[in-house]
């Protein structure tokens, strides 16, 4: 069959594959509580992150007692990404735990369908900023407690209760550092967003 040629009669045209939806995500929390390793540990390409080192200066500020080794923090954002399926790809955007850096979270969120709040149940009053953030927008987010060293300071009931978060805002532990467990924290995120948008 010549290019001017109609094609036979019967034979399927070629389907046109979509590259997956694009969904934007925020990974929020105080310093220090997993933000960065949560991107890390999920990102199917390198994460660009914005780590600086600790100054003495910043260490004056920011609490080192609970994360005594750490020697570099996000001073502007996380970047990653993950495919979910053929249909679906979520962009994450994890921002800066410091409150001096909390100027630059109106860009970082802009857009995003949901939000995942990362919690130290050893410093619960960190991330009081984060819950009520979202809250504020509106914006659809769950909460992950960090189970550092494979423990949690208080209960789950206890910690809805501190921050008193809503009872439909899905509370559960999770490790940062698995693979497997962020992916289930960020499903919950985007099912309570499909949710939401198509309530």
């Amino acid at each position: 069959m010549t290019p001017t040629e109609p094609a036979a009669r019967g034979a399927a045209a070629p389907t046109a594959v979509r590259p997956p939806l694009p969904v934007k995500m925020v990974i929020a929390g105080g310093f220090g509580v997993g933000k960065t390793t949560t991107v890390g540990s999920i990102s199917e390409i390198r994460p660009l992150t914005t780590e600086a080192a600790i100054t003495e200066v910043a260490a004056g500020v920011d609490d080192l007692s609970h994360t005594p080794h750490k020697t570099t923090t996000t001073v502007a954002m996380d970047f990653g990404c993950i495919t979910i399926d053929s249909t679906l790809k979520l962009y994450l955007f994890g921002t800066p735990g410091q409150d001096r850096f909390g100027f630059m979270w109106d860009d970082l969120v802009e857009g995003a369908l949901g939000g995942l709040v990362i919690v130290d149940t050893r410093r619960l009053d960190d991330c009081y900023a984060a819950v009520d953030y979202f809250e504020h927008k509106g914006i659809p987010f769950a909460v992950a407690v960090n189970a550092f060293d494979g423990r949690v300071e208080h209960a789950l009931d206890e910690v809805r209760w501190a921050l008193d978060i809503a009872e439909q805002v899905p509370v559960f532990t999770y490790d940062a550092r698995e693979r497997g467990s962020v992916r289930d924290a960020l499903l919950v995120v985007l099912e309570l967003a499909l949710a939401r948008a198509e309530g």
